[in-house]
């Protein structure tokens, strides 16, 4: 099955154009809307550099899945 996905609402113009890989080995401040000085304290405070470890952290699979359950509900 495929699966599309509008970089332009959640990347930064200069990776749009990346392959998926490039784009998960990008800094968080790749994201649109994170500035560097948030993409700073994201690193400071939990250790991530890049938007494959930022979906990867713990915390964010975490507070993802009690999302998800509290809109099935």
């Amino acid at each position: 099955m495929a699966v599309t996905a509008d970089l332009q609402k959640v990347l930064d113009k200069a990776y749009q154009d990346k392959t998926l890989e490039e784009i998960l080995d990008a800094p968080v401040e790749a994201l649109a809307g994170v500035s560097e000085s948030g993409g700073k304290l994201i690193r400071e405070a939990l250790g991530v550099k890049t938007i494959g470890e930022l979906g990867r952290n713990k915390y964010f699979r975490a507070a993802q899945a009690l999302a998800a359950l509290a809109d099935a509900s």
